[in-house]
């Protein structure tokens, strides 16, 4: 698995939500700071602003899309003063139905009558975030992500946001399933595009440089593809085709910890995801992450997590 892929399905948890909302102006809708959570906005047709605190307006058209990695609090309006006609609601609680049940749907497609003014037609959805084991590669990202609909670009973000959308506006056979892949799907399209637009820049840092950078994307890629692997400095090195001290230096240089951190803290965050999700023996998580000893395992996740992994899976 790839290094982009491996970090959302690792850190996701539960299922996403969405909504497929028309708007009749005037109308506001005021959604909440929650963090811990990523939603998106994507315009499908009309326009309407977004207000967010301490920001600019920003002016949505049909076809650009939103994305807010950090559960940042904003509100979407028909201007840039809206009359918010609807409270505050988190991921838990988008403008879907009232009639579906909030504890077991994925999606629903909602029409909020105004007075008949101009129609706006908004695709809203949030996925929930593990916030104890965020990935470095998702804190870099800005408060707010505004792709604008471009004719000709980024055809395979616009073609998933046109299957999700007719999926939600007609329910069939399927729809339960197919949704949260496509959901999945977006989320990816929409990190790859910005991580390909601002490697593109010049001189780029962080982990758009690193994704680009074949050497650490190599050491990445085997840690992701197999963290069971007794790696050491000098063999990850040897994946990434440098010799040991200017591959360490590189390395922590783009990613911001050296190898050997970075290895652990993925093992962790694996093995953390797995006492969640498993009825797996710690003796099997720990083969999994790289320990040959269950001590030796429990040891190190106590030290990453604050508590042993069988307390840790009792909590989650």
């Amino acid at each position: 698995m790839d290094v982009l892929s491996d970090v959302v399905a690792v850190t996701r948890r539960g299922r996403p939500r969405s909504a497929h909302v028309r708007w009749h102006a005037p109308w506001g809708q005021e959604f909440a700071s929650v963090p811990g959570s990523a939603g998106f906005q994507v315009i499908l047709q009309g326009s309407c602003w977004l207000l967010a605190p301490d920001a600019e307006p920003v002016q949505l058209g049909t076809g650009d899309v939103v994305f807010l990695p950090h559960g940042r609090g904003h509100t979407l309006a028909d201007s840039p003063e809206p009359p918010v006609t609807a409270p505050a609601c988190g991921p838990d609680e988008l403008p879907l139905s009232e009639t579906r049940d909030s504890d077991t749907h994925v999606s629903d497609s909602v029409d909020r009558s105004g007075d008949g003014g101009p129609v706006t037609v908004v695709l809203c959805g949030a996925y929930q975030l593990d916030p104890a084991r965020t990935h470095p590669l998702l804190l870099t990202l800005p408060d707010l992500i505004h792709l604008p609909a471009q004719e000709g670009r980024h055809p395979e973000l616009s073609s998933a946001v046109s299957l999700l959308a007719a999926e939600l506006e007609n329910p069939r056979l399927g729809t339960d399933a197919a949704v949260p892949v496509l959901l999945d799907a977006l989320l990816l399209y929409i990190l790859r595009i910005w991580f390909d637009e601002v490697s593109s820049q010049v001189n780029p840092t962080g982990w758009a440089a690193a994704l680009n950078d074949p050497p650490v994307t190599a050491a990445l890629h085997a840690i992701h593809r197999d963290p069971a692997q007794p790696w050491t400095v000098a063999k990850l090195a040897a994946e990434s085709g440098l010799s040991r001290a200017p591959f360490a230096r590189r390395f922590a240089l783009l990613i911001g910890q050296p190898p050997v951190g970075y290895l652990t803290w993925w093992r962790m965050t694996v093995a953390a995801r797995l006492l969640r999700t498993s009825d797996a023996p710690l003796r099997s998580i720990a083969a999994q992450v790289g320990y040959t000893s269950e001590f030796a395992f429990a040891n190190a996740f106590k030290r990453t997590h604050g508590m042993a992994p069988g307390m840790y899976r009792r909590k989650t």
